[in-house]
């Protein structure tokens, strides 16, 4: 059973996702809380999956709201996605790095916003097509931040690679498939790369390898049903 938090200022929102929710069979709502301090006491109470939370309330914002959980190491079993009424601005970036496994728009389709929340309880990243599009761009369309990223050189060439992957969008089967590998050392690499980046999950290790020139990819194209971003030309898995 995975267990939700709702945590919104609009009834209207949190109703609506909850009936969804609701209707599941292996999805169960644990509580709903109207802004990010409620939401936060909540979280501690229940240690829900999944803690759906708006980027914008009263009280604690959405993003302080995921700062304390990320940095709360009682809670790192809860993986906090971000539902947002816009596109790709600074809200999006403050928040993954904040530790936000991921980005949902309030306008997707139920049975995207399902799928979403299964993904998230699982640990994968997660992001909207749309916010992935504009993640991509504008880290293409940007300088490289000096200094970020240093830890990069503790990686091995295996597990640069895999984070390469994940920065493209690819799922951990697809990860062993282009590695010619199994699903359980692609996320064994994944996993050592992430603890050696200090990377909370897969949402910050996609904004990490764009940040530290690991990924440079100069146009891409996308698939809208799953949001993985696919390189038109040879993407530079590793750094040199």
């Amino acid at each position: 059973m995975i267990r939700v938090l709702l945590v919104d200022d609009q009834p209207l929102i949190r109703s609506g996702f909850r009936a969804l929710l609701d209707l599941e069979d292996d999805i169960e709502v644990v509580a709903e809380a109207a802004d990010g301090e409620e939401g936060l006491a909540l979280v501690r109470e229940h240690l829900p999956d999944v803690a759906l939370i708006d980027i914008q309330m009263p009280v604690v914002d959405g993003i302080e709201a995921t700062r304390r959980i990320a940095a709360d190491p009682a809670l790192a079993g809860v993986h906090v996605v971000i539902l947002t009424n816009y596109g790709m601005d600074e809200y999006v970036l403050n928040a993954l790095r904040a530790g936000a496994a991921g980005f949902l728009v309030k306008d997707i389709v139920p049975e995207d916003f399902l799928h979403a929340v299964r993904v998230a309880a699982r640990g994968d990243a997660l992001l909207a097509p749309s916010i992935t599009r504009k993640l991509i761009n504008r880290y293409v369309a940007q300088p490289l931040h000096t200094g970020v990223g240093a830890g990069l050189k503790e990686l091995t060439n295996r597990e640069r690679e895999a984070v390469a992957l994940v920065a493209q969008g690819l799922s951990n089967d697809q990860i062993a498939d282009r590695m010619a590998i199994s699903s359980l050392t692609a996320k064994t690499h994944i996993n050592r790369a992430m603890t050696k980046l200090r990377a909370r999950d897969r949402a910050q290790l996609v904004v990490l390898a764009y940040e530290s020139g690991l990924v440079a990819t100069r146009k891409v194209v996308f698939d809208d049903d799953n949001g993985v971003a696919l390189p038109r030309r040879s993407a530079r898995h590793l750094a040199t």
